[in-house]
């Protein structure tokens, strides 16, 4: 096929010189990539990667995090009240992208050939045996997004702790370093 291109980086990217400083600022912070999802007000499942959120721990334990405002997660919280936030793993990077809207999911992502089993407060990854869930408290505006605060009330932390999906400068990286602590990917 003539005139096909394969890309080793997204051609729809903005480029650095285009971003603000405060983006290219963000972008420098490694974050652990955390799936939220809920139920909307008819039971479907919801749910998008989330890579600005932080535990404070405390009596209870609280959740804090960045959501789009527009997203059909914000509107299902805003409706129950209620979300699960699970850590997604080193090579669930496709998973997160499905939820982001940035790799095809045909019939949605919950159907992309991942198995879930269903909480009180969203759907869970099968095999993710760490993840809380959570009660929404608060929410305000916050730049381009809309910050969330929530009480934490279910912990599960039966499963192991493969290292974490992280995301670095517009893209996933490995916690796996090779010899002189060089990180892998």
């Amino acid at each position: 096929m003539e005139g096909v291109t394969i890309h080793a980086s997204d051609p729809f990217a903005t480029p650095d010189e285009a971003k603000s400083p405060v983006r290219r600022f963000r972008g420098r912070l490694a974050s652990p990539v955390t799936l939220w999802t809920a139920y909307d007000h008819e039971g479907r499942r919801v749910g998008l990667p989330v890579s600005s959120t932080l535990v404070v721990d405390g009596a209870p334990g609280r959740l804090i995090g960045l959501v789009d405002d527009e997203s059909a997660l914000w509107d299902a919280v805003r409706r129950t009240g209620r979300f699960a936030v699970a850590p997604l793993r080193e090579g669930d990077g496709r998973i997160a992208d499905s939820f982001a809207g940035l790799m095809p999911a045909p019939g949605g992502p919950f159907t992309a050939g991942e198995r879930w089993h269903d909480t009180d407060f969203g759907p869970v990854l099968d095999g993710v045996g760490t993840w809380a869930g959570c009660r929404l408290d608060d929410t305000r505006p916050m730049g381009r997004a809309l910050l969330i605060e929530a009480t934490i009330e279910h912990i599960d932390l039966t499963g192991d702790d493969p290292p974490p999906l992280i995301h670095y400068r517009g893209r996933y990286v490995s916690t796996r370093t090779r010899r002189g602590g060089v990180p892998i990917g």
